[in-house]
């Protein structure tokens, strides 16, 4: 990782976390900080099966769990929700910190209304996501995990950018059964510069 020892390298983190919040712009999509009034949408969403699709697992929350987990988000966790250029609301992306022995990994999961995929959006929010993530925070490396099957899933990463690592056996526990899982990840030598985002305030 790059070193923070100095006071004008915490400055100029700072300076680029504060302008990256304003830039999350694409071409075709838009990523905005989920808020406390998009909880109920997200809340229809997250209890909808079909949201989620069949690789991921069942959920079932309530809007107060929703809200006290909203409540209890830390600058580790971010998410953000996926608007068209009309300002619809498609889905959301996330970024999220695993804890290791050896570290903290930085990982991100996404999901679109059925209706909204395989147009192109889904890859451009990860884009996006990376960008924002590798301008303002000081990590070498973003992964992500999807089902064996879910081959859609896969080819948003790979056009992302991200090269599969490997596939972890048992990994997920999916509508009654574990499932292998396909590890992904890009690292910050293989980004190099910003897709869509870009340096400039």
């Amino acid at each position: 990782m790059h070193g923070d020892s100095s006071t004008s390298h915490k400055k100029s983190n700072k300076k680029t976390q504060r302008w990256c919040s304003e830039l999350l712009e694409g071409k075709n999509v838009n990523l905005r900080v989920l808020e406390k009034e998009d909880l109920p949408l997200f809340a229809e969403w997250v209890n909808k099966p079909e949201f989620f699709g069949e690789y991921n697992p069942l959920r079932q929350t309530s809007k107060m769990e929703i809200e006290k987990d909203f409540d209890k988000s830390t600058l580790e966790q971010g998410e953000f929700i996926v608007e068209k250029k009309d300002g619809s609301k498609i889905g959301f992306i996330c970024h999220f910190v695993l804890v290791h022995p050896a570290g903290k990994l930085l990982e991100i999961g996404y999901s679109l209304v059925p209706s909204e995929r395989g147009k192109g959006y889904c890859t451009e929010a990860v884009r996006i996501m990376v960008d924002y993530l590798f301008l303002s925070r000081d990590t070498m490396r973003i992964q992500a995990c999807t089902d064996t099957r879910n081959l859609a899933s896969q080819k948003v990463l790979e056009k992302a950018g991200f090269k599969k690592e490997g596939t972890m056996r048992k990994y997920l526990f999916l509508r009654g059964e574990l499932r292998d899982a396909c590890l992904y990840s890009i690292i910050r030598e293989e980004w190099k510069e910003p897709k869509i985002l870009t340096r400039t305030a």
